[in-house]
């Protein structure tokens, strides 16, 4: 029986800031292996790699915008200094799928047109691109849970992820917020399978960030993921994956 690895990544600029989970997808469930800060020694591209060459089958789940908006792609080739863009702000730098998140779950994704999450974007767009490099794999993005590549990408939002599952979204990230994390972990056991060391997770918002990661990752894969209404336009800028809130099922 193929089994599939879940490789969560939130994903940073630099690699010390990056944090990683693995996960292991059984028919008991989803069982996260670990998930910490990326190791100082190592780089992320060679430890994701070496963990997707391993692996039967790999969904990795990014933390990060991998596309920017139509609207200002279609608007920047004909602009010039000075001139007006008529374009509503929102309309040029915010995506479909940030909407969608707004209306459905009541949280603004920063907006990758706009903010510096730009620059994250751009990080994991060429950390993808070296996988591909180092492990030999097209690595494309998935669009339905039975993709038959031996391995594939999402774009997942952890803070949304929470939201959807009902879980406490936010305090959490600020250093010494380990109260809260540990609060998220004893919620997140209850639908994804945890190692018994919770540390690296309770001291670290990236590694959590990683875990959380990792369940999108497996709702994707259940099939419970948010299907884009327009098609063509995700595919030009990408989706987030979450599944519906706790709430509305």
């Amino acid at each position: 029986m193929v089994q599939t690895t879940i490789i969560g990544i939130d994903c940073a600029t630099e690699d010390s800031k990056v944090g990683l989970a693995l996960a292991v997808v059984s028919e008991d469930g989803c069982q996260l292996v670990q998930a910490s800060a990326c190791p100082s020694e190592q780089k992320v591209a060679e430890l994701v790699s070496t963990w997707i060459r391993e692996a039967d089958r790999v969904l990795i789940a990014l933390d990060a915008p991998l596309g920017w908006p139509r609207s200002l792609g279609e608007a920047l080739p004909a602009h010039r200094a000075g001139q007006v863009l008529r374009q509503d702000a929102n309309k040029l730098f915010r995506r479909t799928t940030d909407e969608f998140i707004r209306k459905h779950l009541g949280k603004q994704s920063l907006d990758v047109g706009a903010d510096r999450i730009a620059r994250t974007a751009h990080s994991a767009l060429r950390l993808l691109d070296e996988l591909r490099k180092r492990t030999g794999y097209a690595v494309p993005l998935a669009w339905e849970p039975f993709y038959s590549e031996r391995a594939a990408a999402i774009e997942v939002y952890p803070a949304a992820t929470l939201i959807a599952h009902g879980i406490q979204s936010s305090r959490y990230k600020k250093r010494d917020a380990t109260v809260d994390r540990a609060a998220i972990l004893e919620r997140l056991n209850k639908v994804l399978g945890l190692p018994d060391d919770l540390s690296s997770m309770v001291n670290n918002a990236d590694a959590l960030d990683a875990a959380i990661c990792t369940l999108a990752g497996f709702d994707f894969l259940k099939g419970l993921g948010s299907q884009p209404e327009e098609t063509e336009t995700a595919v030009r800028e990408g989706w987030i994956w979450v599944r519906e809130r706790a709430d509305q099922r």
